[in-house]
């Protein structure tokens, strides 16, 4: 009697111990994401639901439709994130098959000569398989069975790490749709960079031939001893200041072309454009909805929600690592020293067994993995709400870029009319010895310069209305 309540007690103490073993370390409360935003952007409320345009609609070039078409199915990166996604998905496999049984097939055969003067020799002489036959020598042995063994997800430890894996599956499309925005966005404005760089280059041409009649005219005035050689000097230097300005373009249209040759995945070649539409294309306003719609159009932000919902789910499958785990194996086989044997009732064997683990001592490993789930799961909140204030940003400067290099894009055309129409003037003038050469050099000049900032507003123009469609979340 004493001796079962002894045993009585000690499985009593055992349990306390490990009931006390299982205790979960105290961290800090978790800080909670904040998801408000402003009512609107720039103090402006469009209660219109922001669009979602399809690329093909937003840009209507067709040789930037094409372009993007095969960045689409050529851009390595984009490629690459393509196999990250099925990366994902196995792991979702993988999950899943960790709470559900395993169940294995096996087989085996060997051969065995204990020697005669030895423990194991002495009794293999001595004993017999059956009534009047011996042990055979050698002894030879053979096996197929049937394992299985499973963890009882009590916890829920194992279903959690699969949506988790779920979760990350969903936020690694959500980037490759994000990484897809970038790209067409990136296309464009490289696209469109090039056909500002080649306005720029015929109106350097074209200035140049306006400057080069005009050093005639000097010449011809210096001979006929109107003018001495310091006009013609400063002519012909503007001149070859002017011509030295189409290198720099034609480099900077070699390596724009190549940016948009990596983009789309192949070796260098010309980019076909057509540059003279280059100031009729459209850039009329956008609608851009109210701000919280950013929650759901922009895909970095529900990437975000979505690492945010593993890390979260991630600190529960580490808490979990505290509670004890249950298993169970079984084992059904055949097994005989002679194969013939094996068909025999008399050679199954089987096997059932249940276990409990639970942690005691050194706790530390389980222990850093919880508070480092923690850790990451507070890192996420930030991430998440970094990426919303980003997203608005982003729409507000893009906003009020487009608006500002409208009114920019007007007054410097109003400035480049005023300007081409003194160099007209100031060329009458000089002809009849109404204007020295230096107002004629100062006014070329002054509209060169005007022209070249007026196509780097325009093309500012198309970057900020490319930059509002990414800006927006884009369309797939």
């Amino acid at each position: 009697m004493n001796s079962q309540k002894s045993n009585k007690w000690m499985a009593f103490a055992l349990l306390m111990t490990c009931l006390c073993g299982c205790k979960v370390p105290e961290v800090a409360v978790p800080r909670t994401e904040n998801k408000a935003v402003p009512k609107g952007f720039n103090n402006v409320q469009d209660t219109l639901a922001t669009l979602k345009p399809n690329w093909r609609q937003y840009f209507s070039d067709p040789n930037l439709i094409a372009l993007i078409d095969t960045a689409l199915s050529k851009n390595q990166e984009l490629n690459i994130v393509r196999q990250e996604i099925d990366i994902r998905n196995n792991e979702i496999m993988a999950r899943k098959g960790e709470y559900q049984p395993f169940v294995n097939i096996g087989a085996g055969a060997g051969l065995e000569k204990a020697a005669r003067y030895t423990r194991n020799g002495a009794v293999d002489e001595s004993i017999e398989i059956k009534p009047g036959k011996k042990f055979p020598v050698p002894l030879t042995d053979a096996m197929v069975g049937v394992y299985a063994s499973w963890e009882l997800d009590v916890w829920h430890k194992l279903r959690n790490a699969r949506q988790a894996a779920v979760n990350r599956y969903f936020a690694s499309i959500e980037g490759k749709n994000f990484l897809v925005t970038n790209l067409i966005a990136e296309v464009a404005n490289s696209y469109y960079e090039l056909m500002a760089l080649d306005n720029l280059l015929d109106i350097i041409n074209t200035n140049i031939g306006l400057q080069q009649n005009i050093l005639g005219i000097i010449k011809q005035e210096k001979e006929a001893a109107k003018v001495t050689q310091l006009a013609v000097n400063r002519f012909e230097a503007q001149v070859l200041n002017t011509q030295n300005l189409q290198y720099d373009i034609r480099q900077r249209i070699v390596e724009t072309e190549n940016r948009i040759n990596f983009l789309t995945g192949r070796f260098p070649q010309r980019i076909p454009r057509n540059s003279a539409t280059f100031n009729t294309i459209a850039v009329d306003s956008v609608l851009v909805g109210v701000p919280s719609q950013l929650l759901e159009n922009r895909p970095d932000i529900r990437q975000a929600e979505l690492e945010l919902a593993a890390a979260k789910i991630d600190v529960t499958v580490a808490k979990a690592n505290f509670y004890p785990s249950f298993g169970l194996s079984a084992g059904l086989g055949l097994q005989a020293f002679n194969p013939i044997d094996l068909i025999k009732p008399q050679s199954i064997l089987f096997s059932l067994a249940g276990e409990m683990m639970a942690p005691l001592i050194n706790k530390n490993a389980i222990k850093a993995t919880y508070f480092n789930a923690n850790a990451q799961q507070v890192q996420a909140v930030y991430n998440y709400e970094r990426s919303i204030l980003n997203a608005y940003i982003e729409v507000f400067n893009q906003v009020s870029g487009m608006r500002n290099f409208l009114d920019s894009y007007n007054t410097k055309a109003r400035e480049v009319d005023i300007l081409t129409q003194s160099i007209t003037i100031s060329n009458s003038l000089y002809r009849s010895a109404r204007a020295d050469y230096m107002e004629v050099l100062l006014t070329q000049r002054e509209a060169l310069e005007s022209k070249m900032e007026l196509i780097e507003i325009r093309m500012k123009q198309l970057n900020a209305r490319v930059n509002v469609y990414r800006a927006l979340g884009g369309g797939w």
